[in-house]
């Protein structure tokens, strides 16, 4: 098998190799470290490297891999755990999570995020359904490390059976309660979560902190019970794969696939592809983005979907441009795939300028676009592709 680790898994700076080609290295060993701003980066199975370049590790080994792994060394506390495990969000930017938990909520509040609201993703929710316990134990860690007073479950009413399953273990614990969401999107935005759950409406750019609450996903609650308890670090990852595949069309779930495992190779897994089909996507359908055969799976990684073929578009095309959905590049390359011309471009009226960026206003609370769609007429456009969530 091949595998190719990224070593831009999280916000920050790429992380500098510490092992060299020609090099035998195991599961679980720790291949790169943080240059700044990052995590650390550890082999998700048993082979030799291959090649080291800037942003990549390449590893070949045997198909059969090992299950057990290098286990991460002791520490002092929690916190250096979760250091050591190279955790990050799971579910999002890829902050690394040492240090969003690097605070003190005191009467504050952990809230664990299972809103999985992109609609092609569902392996949070399974995993809760099956698993609802090592999620409880990383909401109860996280509690312990922030000193947070309240946590949160955060979840979707529609999810029966993981909520029958996450109420049976919180039961005798008053300090963890279940909060449910709306089924929209995006419900998960962290922004959305503190406005309907702790009823403050944080401005563009300020982050849940600002309420005095943390807000970890499904997966990274997992990770962070497995590092503690079984002094796993981060090799593994949970993703549902669907779309144009025979037997995974309404999408299927695979628990702890390698890291670095390429796109093609996780499709073998589940069925044959269905021709004619689209491209490799690569997350969820709303914030998803443009994959290739040959992409690696990282710790954020989210879904796989072989989409359908673009419909062609001969009309000149608008774009209009939503934060929680396809910004201006996934519009274009849209466009670019149904062999449309672009004509112009603008913003949902609710995007506001934070720094170098354009941040939503109030996401999940959609205004018309009226005005804009008259905007974009008035440039040419004949039809348009809407990036926003729900409007």
């Amino acid at each position: 098998m091949k595998i190719l680790i990224s070593l831009l898994q999280h916000i920050g700076k790429p992380a500098m190799p510490i092992v060299k080609e020609g090099e035998m290295v195991n599961r679980g060993q720790l291949i790169a470290v943080p240059n700044g701003l990052g995590a650390n980066v550890h082999s998700s199975v048993q082979g030799i490297v291959e090649q080291v370049t800037e942003n990549f590790i390449e590893i070949h080994g045997p198909d059969d891999q090992p299950k057990d792994y290098v286990k991460i060394k002791d520490t002092f506390n929690h916190l250096e755990t979760i250091k050591e495990a190279g955790i990050v969000g799971a579910g999002g930017a890829g902050f690394p999570t040492h240090i969003k938990l690097s605070t003190s909520l005191k009467g504050g509040f952990a809230i664990a995020n299972a809103a999985e609201c992109e609609p092609n993703l569902r392996h949070n929710i399974k995993y809760i359904e099956e698993n609802p316990e090592i999620v409880v134990k990383g909401l109860k860690y996280v509690m312990e490390i922030t000193s947070a007073s309240k946590g949160i479950i955060a979840i979707k009413p529609k999810n029966k059976r993981a909520l029958i399953n996450i109420a049976k273990i919180i039961k005798d614990d008053p300090s963890i309660e279940i909060k449910y969401l709306s089924d929209m999107y995006p419900s998960g935005d962290e922004r959305v979560i503190v406005r309907e759950l702790l009823g403050v409406e944080l401005k563009p750019g300020q982050l849940p902190l600002e309420a005095n609450a943390v807000i970890c996903n499904v997966e990274t609650l997992k990770n962070i019970t497995l590092a503690i308890e079984e002094r796993k670090p981060v090799i593994d990852k949970d993703i549902t794969v669907g779309g144009r595949i025979q037997g995974a069309e309404s999408g299927k779930v695979l628990f702890d696939v390698p890291i670095g495992t390429m796109v093609k190779d996780l499709i073998k897994q589940v069925g044959k592809p269905i021709k004619p089909h689209g491209e490799y996507l690569i997350g969820g359908a709303f914030t998803g983005f443009h994959g290739y055969e040959n992409s690696p799976i990282t710790k954020t990684s989210g879904g796989i979907a072989l989409t359908m073929p673009f419909p062609k578009e001969e009309r000149n095309v608008g774009l209009l441009l939503c934060e929680c959905g396809g910004g201006d590049q996934r519009l274009r390359e849209i466009a670019e795939g149904m062999g449309a011309n672009v004509v112009a471009s603008t913003r949902c009226k609710r995007m506001v300028k934070v720094g170098e960026r354009y941040r939503c206003d109030k996401p999940g609370v959609c205004p018309g676009q009226a005005e804009k769609v008259l905007e974009l007429k008035k440039n040419g456009a004949e039809v348009l592709l809407i990036g926003s969530c729900q409007d």
